[in-house]
């Protein structure tokens, strides 16, 4: 009997409302990207490689090495620089969520 195939763990990278239009989707609604969990990954290994697979995403989601303005990063539910930054190690279990940001006055 063979030895079953190894599961790799992924990181859930969520993208909801109207930036589903950058992976596929209407601009409602969610989707969801799973991004393989390897060893050293962060926050920022995980969403380059999730936008490699969409350049719309990619164009939104950067700016040159960082982050751009319109779309919030959200690690387990927490706005990125609350308790997470691009550089930090995500572990099993870890989920990303990636919002349209708004602006009212």
């Amino acid at each position: 009997m063979s030895p079953a195939p190894a599961t790799t763990a992924t990181i859930p990278v969520e993208v909801a409302s109207w930036v589903t239009k950058f992976v596929g989707g209407d601009g409602t609604g969610r989707r969801i990207i799973e991004e393989p969990l390897t060893p050293g990954a962060t926050v920022r290994t995980i969403l380059a490689g999730a936008s490699a697979k969409f350049p719309d995403l990619h164009g939104a989601l950067w700016h040159g090495n960082e982050l751009g303005e319109h779309i919030e990063v959200l690690v387990n539910d927490a706005v990125l620089g609350i308790d997470h930054d691009l550089d930090s190690p995500l572990r099993p279990g870890d989920r990303i969520t990636l919002l349209a940001q708004f602006m009212g006055g």
